[in-house]
């Protein structure tokens, strides 16, 4: 991939969109990881308004301190970046302890995290309502339109998606063109959303390169018993989130009722 010419074109589409729009600018969450990295650099070389949003909710201390060093060079990058940091701690334990707890351990702790995500796509849309500016996406291809990898109305709640024809590889090819911090290339990708150390291939089963691979095998339609092994193992993992997670890539269903039914 032309990491340049890639970076130049997203940056560009970036810019019309927004004024075209009619925004002042952009609002990134800006989590410590490469996706959210990379994006909010992308917005940031716009030379329009972004504002980097850091929104810690019972956070690792190295993802904390991953996103705090690359906001930093940012504003010292490019002197239309601010951010802000708004612990939302707090609201997600007051949310937790109204809400019933249901009977299945398993089911609470995915519905949490998920919470988690949800209020933060609420947190962004309101400092993006105040600043007159967009929201940013920071979903890659895998994630959004292979695996299902998002919160429906969480992080999956965006305005626009510069990044979501970009397979993870060629992210991190982008990340390191850009220049983002060397603890994020080298981190673990993970959605932080559970307050521990689990990363995205642990909730996966299986790696980004991995997922890649499955992804153009499905493309090219492959026929499973064609697959032997890990090949095999990780192609099923795929189709099977891809057909499960349909419900967030497709469009909301609409129930159509036809003229007929109302005479």
């Amino acid at each position: 991939m032309n990491s340049k010419k890639v970076a130049n074109y997203i940056v560009n589409w970036l810019k019309d969109y927004a004024t075209k729009a009619g925004v002042k600018g952009f609002v990134v969450g800006v989590s410590g990881g490469i996706d959210s990295a990379v994006t909010s650099t992308l917005c940031a070389k716009t030379g329009l308004a972004t504002i980097c949003i850091e929104m810690p909710i019972h956070q690792n201390v190295n993802q904390v301190s991953r996103a705090e060093e690359h906001i930093e060079k940012l504003k010292i990058k490019y002197n239309n970046v601010r951010s802000i940091r708004i612990d939302l701690t707090k609201s997600f334990e007051s949310i937790h302890e109204l809400m019933p707890l249901g009977d299945s351990e398993d089911l609470l702790t995915l519905t949490l995290a998920n919470t988690r995500a949800r209020l933060r796509m609420t947190s962004l849309y309101y400092l993006a309502g105040i600043n007159s500016s967009l929201v940013v996406g920071t979903g890659n291809k895998i994630e959004d339109f292979g695996v299902g990898f998002y919160t429906k109305y969480g992080d999956g709640g965006v305005d626009i998606s510069p990044i979501a024809d970009l397979v993870k590889s060629e992210v991190f090819a982008l990340g390191i063109f850009l220049e983002v911090p060397l603890a994020i290339l080298k981190a673990a990708p993970t959605d932080g959303l559970f307050g521990d150390s689990r990363t995205d291939e642990d909730q996966l089963g299986a790696s980004y390169d991995e997922l890649e691979i499955a992804m153009k095998q499905d493309q090219d339609e492959v026929v499973i018993d064609d697959l032997k092994g890990r090949q095999k193992e990780v192609f099923e993992i795929y189709t099977r989130l891809n057909k499960n997670n349909q419900h967030k890539m497709n469009p909301i269903p609409v129930c159509i009722i036809v003229d007929t039914l109302k005479k």
